[in-house]
């Protein structure tokens, strides 16, 4: 019997969230942002409450309690067992992967990432005076796959010194094979090229399908890599603003610890490491409960585009929460397509090519909210195909 109530709707209007309050447009409903429209696991909220309740919130001390919680996770989650003195926190994935690429490249250096991927990895690799070199991901038979003769040449290249990885990939949908991850690992060795791995997504895997850990599949690749991750995305606490890098070299880790104090991102909150410890130490059954509901929320997706809107593709959701839907069919850019249903049917997507998709349209769909919410979002997406395919 189930013991958390996803079908709940939680009205976040007016609680300053970006998702629901970035626009005054009434009856607006966004589907673009990740984070879930669910409530987080009632012991985060309870760990928060009475935290609260103390009154005073002064500079955070980081105890060894919250190491423990994040090195326990990921041994009994994963399989991944790190020592605690790996571990630097921080306020967010994003900021993580800005302090790595400033302590691992030099301005000028060029940073692979596999495109399309998620948008701020562009402005991390610029904020930090880098070139982006791009590994086109493989489109084909509703999925993507990495283009290997592409990816070494690319890696090859002198100037690069870093990959950027996004392990699970968003916005594709996959998760690597350890085949994949172990080929990637090896050409970057073989070139000198850093690993930076965002694997804020690793929780959020699909039945049949599982999250493995780039550095946990060597002591090599362990070296030459460090670990972004967050419980943010998985217990849906982005706004507490809390993350963690794992990295095992002693000088690369001191490398990242003065580029994490450079930009000023070296301080946490103490509701951050509450929540962080209550989600990993205290909330396992809602997320056990949770994925089978994103994956009813996929199954029901497919189902009315096969019935409804079969000229577009869905690609197959391998991981994360954000459905990626060929839109070739329609014969628009995605930016044409996202502008036309933000002002015809109030429904908001994010376009492809915000991704650095450029061959052909896409939009991502966050399915991660009640079944309420995604029947009404899909039926205006579906109301605005109906206007346009004659």
């Amino acid at each position: 019997m189930a013991k958390f109530n996803f079908d709940e709707i939680v009205d976040r209007r007016g609680s300053d969230c970006v998702k629901w309050d970035e626009t005054d447009v009434d009856g607006m409903l966004p589907m673009w942002v990740a984070d879930m429209d669910f409530r987080t696991a009632p012991a985060i909220i309870e760990a928060l409450q009475r935290r609260a309740a103390h009154g005073v919130f002064g500079y955070e001390h980081v105890p060894q309690s919250y190491y423990a919680a994040v090195v326990g996770w990921f041994a009994r989650r994963h399989g991944w067992t790190f020592r605690p003195e790996w571990i630097i926190y921080t306020t967010g994935v994003v900021p993580a992967v800005s302090a790595v690429i400033k302590a691992v490249t030099v301005p000028g250096d060029k940073v692979l990432v596999q495109t399309p991927v998620y948008n701020c990895f562009f402005s991390s690799i610029r904020n930090n005076g880098c070139i982006i070199e791009e590994n086109k991901l493989v489109y084909s038979d509703g999925t993507y796959s990495v283009d290997f003769e592409d990816f070494e040449r690319r890696v090859a290249d002198p100037s690069v010194k870093a990959f950027l990885l996004c392990n699970p990939h968003n916005p594709a949908g996959r998760v690597w094979t350890p085949d994949e991850l172990r080929r990637m690992g090896e050409i970057c060795l073989r070139h000198g090229v850093f690993v930076i791995a965002d694997e804020i997504h690793c929780d959020i895997v699909m039945p049949g399908y599982k999250y493995t850990p780039f550095a946990s599949l060597s002591d090599e690749f362990l070296a030459n890599s460090a670990t972004c991750t967050a419980p943010t995305k998985t217990f849906n606490i982005a706004g507490l603003q809390i993350a963690n890098i794992i990295a095992a070299d002693d000088t690369v880790r001191k490398k990242i610890d003065r580029a994490i104090n450079i930009n000023e991102v070296c301080d946490v909150g103490p509701f951050g490491v509450v929540a962080l410890q209550a989600a990993y130490n205290e909330s396992e059954g809602w997320l056990d409960e949770l994925l089978p509901y994103i994956k009813s929320n996929y199954d029901y997706l497919c189902d009315f585009f096969a019935a409804h809107m079969p000229m577009l593709k869905v690609l197959r959701l391998e991981g994360t929460y954000l459905v990626w839907v060929d839109c070739t069919a329609l014969g628009r850019t995605s930016s044409d397509i996202i502008s036309e249903l933000k002002d015809g049917e109030k429904l908001w997507l994010n376009g492809g090519d915000i991704y650095g998709e450029t061959d052909r349209p896409f939009v991502r769909i966050n399915i991660a909210c009640p079944r309420a919410t995604l029947v009404d979002g899909l039926n205006r997406l579906l109301h605005y195909v109906e206007r346009i395919v004659k």
